[in-house]
């Protein structure tokens, strides 16, 4: 029979369709036609394909060659299919058995020589794989991404001479070699190096027990930016999901998996020149942007007015959503972006306004004018604003204080205040839905009145009625997990909206 069949996976944003790649050999003038939608990189495969069968000692069929990548109305790119077409011709052609190609996925770029190089987006293929239960063969340098996926027959190669001796039964394909994972939660700038802005800090553990979005406010060189790099060291560890959710996305970007870092949240802080694709993610082919990079993890905005106002626009639904759909003409790729946004800016152009140390040389118009670069709506999904002020030089050259805590000390209060939450509605607080308000953030009488007369009397909307619920309810579980909320934990969220 002519004909073979073998399997792989294409790279549809966070997704892994399955692709069968269909070769059939039939008479006529020697030439070989790669149909089903293939982009440049996939039509070029068979001049790849054909040198390396040849440089591995088998022999390019001098026949019609017809390569069918199914379903053909998924777009494919990229080199990953090479090694199946090649596997694919070389079983049509009856020089490789095809009993072990039914069960079995393969992906791999061929280099001239027959070595396989290393593909992007292994670590979604491979999870699709196992809930398939099949097993996969990816190139070595692919190794320690695969190491990284539980539960799942993976197998590396070299050379597609070693496949083929995998497929004759003459040799065995190794397993990847499982990489030293590092499990501590964050190694990188504690939280004690910060002097002082005990306001601030109670901000940023109290955004890190609920996952909430932050801004802080502040003259230059008030510690803005150190207290936001601090944040990833005070959030709880990933969990095993949320780590392989998060290694997905760098696998789709092409960015490498750092074993040491399998368990530590990312931190992204693109500069602030970044454009609305680079943000959000996007181009011809689509791929991950800063937002879905930062999944699981921190988001941080240096100098938020200097943003283009279109880029902090397109952050608006995601903040919402936990995801990002990118739409283009020829395809749509949905990508994960649950990420915690901290911000940080000036109070105004020349950054001293309120300073009692520095005086201010804009005018209330310039004043107004930066501080409407960044829109209402996208404020309103804020949940925390706090001002950073400027530190008294008494207590920069002051001893350490008691309440300068550490990251560990901090994080340790932060897992603790989760579990209050994990025990109460069996997920973090931050994924909290509408529905269960009532039960989570539970108002007595007397403070429904109160809170109720609060937010009309300060003017906010439907959307702060809820955010402030969260923030109260995550006080709460740092103040001992109480069922009710109290005054004093709604009176403290709700200052945190003053800005």
């Amino acid at each position: 029979m002519s004909l073979a069949v073998t399997l792989s996976r294409a790279q549809e944003g966070i997704a892994a369709p399955q692709v069968m790649v269909e070769v059939h050999l039939s008479g006529g003038l020697p030439a070989t036609n790669i149909v089903g939608l293939p982009e440049a990189a996939v039509r070029e495969a068979r001049d790849r394909v054909r040198v390396a069968i040849q440089n591995t000692a088998f022999e390019y069929p001098s026949r019609k060659v017809t390569v069918n990548l199914a379903p053909a109305e998924l777009p494919k790119d990229g080199g990953r299919f090479d090694l199946p077409i090649a596997l694919g011709i070389l079983a049509a052609s009856n020089q490789v058995p095809r009993e072990k190609l039914d069960d079995c996925e393969f992906l791999g770029e061929l280099a001239l020589s027959g070595t396989l190089r290393g593909v992007p987006g292994v670590l979604p293929a491979l999870l699709r794989a196992r809930a398939r239960g099949r097993r996969v063969v990816v190139p070595r340098a692919n190794s320690a991404e695969a190491a990284l996926v539980p539960e799942v027959n993976v197998l590396v190669a070299d050379t597609l001479a070693e496949v083929c001796g995998w497929l004759r039964g003459a040799q065995e394909l190794p397993p990847p070699t499982a990489a030293t994972v590092d499990g501590s939660p964050f190694e990188g700038p504690d939280l004690r190096d910060v002097r002082g802005q005990l306001k601030a800090r109670r901000a940023l553990e109290i955004a890190a027990v609920g996952g909430h979005h932050l801004l802080l406010v502040g003259p230059p060189g008030t510690g803005k930016t150190m207290l936001a790099e601090r944040l990833p060291g005070i959030l709880p560890p990933l969990s095993e999901s949320e780590a392989l959710e998060t290694c997905a996305v760098l696998s789709i970007a092409g960015q490498p998996t750092d074993p040491a870092r399998w368990r530590r949240r990312p931190f992204r802080a693109p500069h602030h020149t970044a454009s609305a694709v680079a943000l959000v993610g996007g181009g011809s082919l689509p791929r991950p942007g800063e937002i879905s990079l930062a999944h699981n993890g921190v988001l941080f905005l240096d100098e938020l007015p200097e943003f283009s106002r279109h880029v902090l626009e397109v952050l608006r639904e995601p903040l919402e959503s936990g995801h990002i759909v990118v739409s283009r003409a020829a395809r749509q790729c949905l990508f994960p972006a649950q990420f915690q946004l901290v911000a940080a800016m000036n109070p105004c152009p020349c950054g001293y306004a309120g300073d009692p140390h520095r005086h201010c040389t804009c005018t209330p118009d310039q004043v107004q004018r930066y501080r409407s670069r960044i829109s209402g709506p996208l404020l309103d999904r804020i949940d925390l604003a706090v001002e950073v002020p400027p530190l008294p030089l008494s207590e920069m050259d002051a001893a350490r204080s008691v309440r300068d805590e550490d990251s560990a000390t901090v994080r340790a209060r932060v897992i603790h205040a989760r579990r209050h939450a994990l025990m109460r509605a069996g997920r973090p607080n931050a994924e909290i839905n509408h529905r269960e308000l009532e039960r989570d953030c539970a108002l007595g009488p007397a403070e429904r009145r109160w809170y109720e007369q609060a937010l009309e009397r300060l003017g906010m909307s439907a959307r702060a009625y809820h955010r402030i619920l969260r923030v109260a309810r995550s006080i709460a579980d740092l103040d001992g997990g109480a069922a009710t909320l109290e005054k004093e934990h709604l009176a403290e969220a709700l200052q945190y909206r003053r800005y």
